[in-house]
């Protein structure tokens, strides 16, 4: 049966291969990303690597919750099953930037607005028998904090512990979530992709964009061989079952003593909920 496969940040970089690489497998991808000229080259290369490939697309830039919650609605509205929830939008800031929501840009994005899509979504996925839900996350977050007194760096911002918090915050839901749905028969796991060489690193300082373009050359690995990471949770019958993981190269591994608090999981998602206006 063929799948119906959310996959956001997909417009490049490692969403954007999964796609590709999912598409030739015959799956029905829904592409999520915010620029429109991007999505719409996305699913051109899609049509033309698989002519048969069931491929749709929606905008919404994951900054504004209310364009979060826009797209959960249409989202539910266009498709009666979802079987793989792929949440991979990503952002890092070298200054400290505020959302229109008044969050932290890094939190906000990679974290907050993939919260709010899975919680709204999570009922029809649930539905849909047995789903997956698949959270890019990062070897980063073994250097996360998590202070719930100041989640978005008002004191003390770095581009790194922002980007490490968050994707703290990712690991930590995916266990939370993980233990929520057990019994469900729906699946949900993070990873590490590996250090890809995407445009994420964009938002990089000045100074260190020399030494990154020098990394992407020689020490990163290519945005398929990430988004073949991100392939292999969201379909291969090798993980068919598991859950609440944390992947490294296709294979499980224990993520931070911090990631594995349930007491801090359960703090972030009440926090989250707060955050978000779903509590």
């Amino acid at each position: 049966m063929t799948r119906t496969i959310l996959i956001t940040g997909a417009s490049d970089g490692i969403g954007l291969e999964c796609a590709s690489q999912l598409a030739a497998a015959g799956e029905h991808l829904v592409l999520i990303g915010r620029s429109p000229t991007k999505l719409e080259a996305a699913v051109q290369r899609l049509h033309h690597e698989s002519p048969d490939a069931q491929v749709e697309s929606f905008v919404c830039d994951f900054a504004e919750l209310a364009q979060v919650r826009a797209l959960a609605a249409e989202l539910l509205a266009r498709y009666e099953r979802i079987d793989v929830l792929v949440n991979n939008a990503g952002t890092v800031h070298d200054k400290r930037q505020l959302t229109v929501d008044g969050h932290e840009a890094t939190f906000a994005v990679n974290h907050l607005a993939g919260f709010l899509l899975t919680e709204l979504l999570l009922e029809r996925i649930v539905a849909s028998g047995s789903a997956r839900i698949v959270n890019t996350a990062s070897v980063g977050h073994y250097r996360g904090t998590m202070n719930f007194d100041d989640l978005g760096f008002e004191r003390g911002y770095q581009i790194m512990r922002a980007y490490s918090r968050s994707k703290l915050a990712n690991v930590l839901y995916t266990r939370n979530l993980a233990a929520r749905l057990a019994g469900t028969g729906v699946t949900v796991n993070s990873l590490h992709p590996g250090a890809v060489a995407t445009n994420i690193w964009a938002g990089a300082p000045a100074i260190a964009r020399p030494l990154l373009n020098l990394a992407k050359r020689f020490v990163m690995i290519s945005p398929a061989e990430g988004g073949a990471a991100l392939a292999y949770l969201a379909t291969s019958d090798e993980v068919a079952g598991q859950t609440g993981g944390y992947y490294e190269k296709n294979r499980l591994k224990q993520p931070s003593d911090l990631a594995l608090d349930e007491a801090v999981g359960r703090r972030l998602v009440a926090a989250s909920r707060a955050l978000v206006g779903t509590d």
